[in-house]
C-alpha cells in the first residue's frame, strides 16, 4: 500500500480514537461508573475501526469536510461494540476473548455487559442527533441507522443465524444471514459518509451498492480466514463455525476466493461515481486479501 493511504488511514483512525477517548462516557459526576467502564472497556478496546473509516472516506469523496461527520462515525463504532458485546454473551457465542482480551461478560459480568450493550446503542442516537448537520441530514442518519442495526438488519441477521444453527441452510438462507450480520452496518457506514458529505441520488447508490459487495466480499473472506487463520493474529479463536452454515462450509475454499474477488470488483467498479477513489478502493483490496 501507498504511503499516503497509509498516512490517511492513520489519520481517519486517529481521529475516532480520540474522539471515543477524550468524548464519549466521562462523566465523573455520576454514580453509575462501573457502567461507563464497561462501556468504555470494549469501545476502546481498539480493532481496525472500519465503520469510522467508511463514514469519513465517503464524507471526504464527497467532497465534504470529513471532521464534521466525527458523531456520525462514533455511532457506528458504538452500534458495532454493542453488537460485539452481545454477541460475546454465554446465550449467543460464548466467547472468551475479543481481540485478545477478555471480552465484556468475562470481566465485568454477564448483566453489566448486557446492559453496557443496551447503553451503547441508545447512545448512538444521541450522538447522531447532535451532529452539526441540518435535521434533514440527521433525520435520514437515524433512519438510516435504525433500519441496518434493527429488526431489518443485524439484530434481524442475528435471529436467523441463530435460528439456522440445527439445520442445514441453503446458499440464499446464508446469503440473508450474512448480508444483515456483516453487511448491514458496512452500508451504514458508507451511506452516513455521504449524508454528512451531502452526496446526491447517485453517489448514494453507488454507497449501496459499493457496501453491498464490498460487506460480501469480507464476510466470505472471514468465513475462510476461520478456517485457515492463525488464532493468534486474529486475536480470537479459530475453528468455531466449522459446524456452522458459512459460505466456506457451502462453496469451499477455492469457490469462496473466487467470489471475493469478483465481489470486491464490484465494489470498486461502484467507486467510480466519486471523484477521488483511491483510498477507498485500496482499503477494499487490503480487507478482502487480509490474513488476520
Amino acid at each position: 500500500m501507498s504511503k499516503d493511504y497509509q498516512e490517511l488511514y492513520r489519520t481517519y483512525k486517529a481521529q475516532i480514537e480520540t474522539y471515543l477517548e477524550k468524548d464519549c462516557f466521562i462523566y465523573p459526576e455520576e454514580p453509575q461508573q462501573e457502567l461507563f467502564e464497561s462501556m468504555r472497556y470494549s469501545l476502546l478496546a481498539g480493532g481496525k475501526r472500519l465503520r469510522p473509516i467508511f463514514v469519513f472516506d465517503f464524507c471526504n469523496m464527497c467532497g465534504a469536510n470529513w471532521l464534521d461527520a466525527t458523531a456520525f462515525a462514533a455511532a457506528l463504532e458504538m452500534i458495532h461494540t454493542y453488537s460485539l458485546i452481545h454477541d460475546d454473551l454465554p446465550c449467543m457465542d460464548n466467547d472468551d476473548y475479543r481481540r485478545g482480551m477478555l471480552t465484556n461478560h468475562k470481566k465485568f459480568g454477564e448483566a453489566t455487559a448486557v446492559l453496557a450493550g443496551d447503553a451503547l446503542l441508545t447512545a448512538a442516537f444521541t450522538y447522531v442527533a447532535k451532529a452539526p448537520f441540518s435535521a434533514e441530514i440527521r433525520i435520514k442518519a437515524v433512519e438510516v441507522l435504525a433500519n441496518c442495526a434493527g429488526e431489518l438488519g443485524m439484530v434481524g441477521g442475528q435471529v436467523l443465524d441463530m435460528d439456522s444453527e440445527s439445520r442445514q441452510c441453503t446458499k440464499e438462507e446464508v446469503l440473508a444471514i450474512q448480508s444483515r450480520k456483516t453487511g448491514a452496518l458496512i452500508k451504514a457506514a458508507c451511506l452516513l459518509g455521504v449524508l454528512a458529505g451531502n452526496g446526491n441520488d447517485c453517489q448514494i447508490s453507488a454507497a449501496e451498492t459499493f457496501a453491498e459487495n464490498l460487506g460480501l466480499a469480507f464476510q466470505i473472506r472471514d468465513d475462510m480466514l476461520d478456517v485457515i487463520g492463525n488464532a493468534e493474529e486474529l486475536g480470537k479463536a479459530v475453528g468455531v463455525d466449522t459446524v456452522k452454515n458459512t459460505f466456506v462450509h457451502l462453496y469451499g475454499l477455492e469457490t469462496c476466493d473466487r467470489l471475493v474477488k469478483e465481489h470486491t470488483q464490484t465494489a470498486i467498479l461502484a467507486l467510480n461515481a466519486f471523484s477521488n477513489h483511491d483510498f477507498m478502493r485500496s482499503l477494499a483490496l487490503e480487507l478482502t486479501e487480509r490474513t488476520k
